[in-house]
């Protein structure tokens, strides 16, 4: 007795089909095109110098002070004032920071700040300073083990910029 096996045209077909797909697939992903050889065109060159004319650009001024600044630009200001505090002496306490934005220009009076210390000799998690801004705002700023971060809001109804207990700023 003679056997003959038949394979199905349709099964081998297909998996030597799929065979040579996933090959060049894969062959697709794996070649690297060649790197361009010719030289940058002039409107590349004209394109790459006027990019680093524009990031070479002289930088924004530095904010200053001014009683008739805006909000945010007074904010801006006062951030400037803290941050540099805070780079020159980063263990900054209320005091510190209440003394240099009077010197930048800010009024004492005007200036809310939290202790430095619990009611039991420890250091606080933040210090709170602010200056109440044109009568109407606030410019509220605090520094803590992550930094420094600030905002502005309206004046509280108590006419207050912080809420709680504040230390008397009296030196």
């Amino acid at each position: 007795m003679v056997f003959r096996i038949q394979r199905s045209r349709g099964a081998g077909g297909a998996v030597a089909g799929l065979t040579l797909l996933v090959l060049l697939v894969t062959t697709a992903c794996t070649t690297q095109a060649p790197e361009p050889t010719t030289s940058p065109s002039a409107s590349q060159e004209s394109a790459t110098a006027t990019s680093t004319a524009q990031s070479t650009a002289t930088p924004k001024p530095a904010p200053s002070f001014s009683k008739t600044a805006s909000t945010a630009e007074a904010l801006r200001f006062f951030d400037s004032v803290v941050k540099k505090k805070l780079d020159a002496d980063s263990g900054a306490q209320g005091r510190d920071i209440v003394d240099a934005l009077s010197s930048a220009g800010f009024s004492k009076k005007n200036m809310e700040v939290t202790a430095d210390s619990t009611s039991i000799g420890r250091q606080v998690d933040s210090i709170e300073v602010s200056v109440r801004w044109r009568g109407d705002d606030c410019l509220v700023g605090q520094i803590g083990q992550n930094g420094f971060a600030s905002t502005s809001s309206p004046v509280l109804k108590t006419g207050k910029c912080l809420i709680g207990t504040t230390r008397a700023i009296d030196w």
